[in-house]
């Protein structure tokens, strides 16, 4: 088991918290959270794989350790978290990797990947969605916001940030609840607390749409680009429905696809099934 380094970095003035394990010469997995996690949702998963991987865990821009400037300062859109995370991968000098994204790191990533296709090694999705048919039903207030952004849809968004929701995100479509550790949700609630986070979450709720505006673009580089790509998947996710993982196969027929009895943190209950699909499909990757 590899020792597990924490470090923050400046990037252009902001502060990045990130995790790192493994031989600094290995290859590189960049590992990219989602809502309203951080970096520690990957604390199972890092030492499965850092004998044989250098892997690195980033908190994004207002999330976990890294900074979460004042929304005068900072516009909390997705395409600022990734150029943050891409002039992170600069700064840290990480020429070629593969890519690990769940949830908001996958818009995240696919930015990072659909900009610098030679950069990427292979991509794992774990409940990243790239496809319309991969939203559930459970978006419609967030897509009553980015339709009318009046004030009371704003506010209805607000049951997103509740510790009760985290909850449920956490156990929600798991076989046994009692198997969730508390100490991912418990955390996560803890951030969510801090003053002025709440605003920054309901402003990337809102900015959520272009997310789902670049799918075109993101599906084109999976046509042009064919990476090696794995979809691993909480199949009970109430947010991103496995139609969304099976999806990937149409613009990239080589993409795999599995399929975990979990919810939508599938590490929190398959972290040792998971990290064996990863450690056999990258062993087939070239770096």
């Amino acid at each position: 088991m590899g020792k597990v380094s924490y470090r923050s970095v400046d990037v252009d003035g902001l502060n990045v918290f990130y995790r790192e394990s493994g031989p600094q010469d290995g290859p590189i997995v960049l590992l990219l959270h989602g809502f309203p996690s951080a970096g520690h949702m990957f604390r199972d998963l890092i030492p499965l794989l850092a004998d044989r991987y250098r892997v690195i865990a980033p908190d994004l821009p207002g999330f976990g350790q890294s900074d979460m400037p004042s929304r005068d300062e900072f516009d909390y859109t997705f395409d600022n978290v990734a150029r943050v995370i891409d002039r992170f991968t600069e700064v840290l000098e990480l020429q070629r990797f593969a890519l690990y994204v769940f949830d908001y790191g996958a818009p995240t990533g696919f930015r990072l990947a659909a900009a610098h296709p030679e950069r990427i090694a292979a991509i794992i999705s774990q409940n990243g969605n790239a496809y319309e048919e991969g939203l559930s039903d459970g978006w419609a207030p967030i897509r009553a916001y980015w339709e009318d952004r009046c004030e009371a849809n704003r506010e209805a968004l607000r049951a997103f940030l509740a510790p009760e929701t985290t909850l449920w995100q956490y156990t929600h479509g798991t076989a046994d609840p009692a198997s969730v550790s508390p100490d991912g949700y418990s955390l996560d609630n803890h951030y969510l607390a801090r003053p002025g986070a709440d605003e920054v979450q309901l402003d990337l709720f809102g900015d959520y749409k272009t997310n789902v505006e670049l799918y075109p673009d993101f599906q084109k580089y999976f046509r042009q680009h064919s990476p090696a790509f794995l979809a691993v998947w909480g199949r009970n996710d109430p947010f991103f429905l496995p139609a969304g993982a099976e999806a990937f196969t149409r613009d990239n027929p080589k993409a795999e696809v599995q399929l975990l009895d979990t919810g939508h943190f599938a590490l929190e209950t398959h972290a040792d099934e998971i990290a064996e699909a990863i450690r056999e499909f990258l062993g087939k990757v070239e770096f």
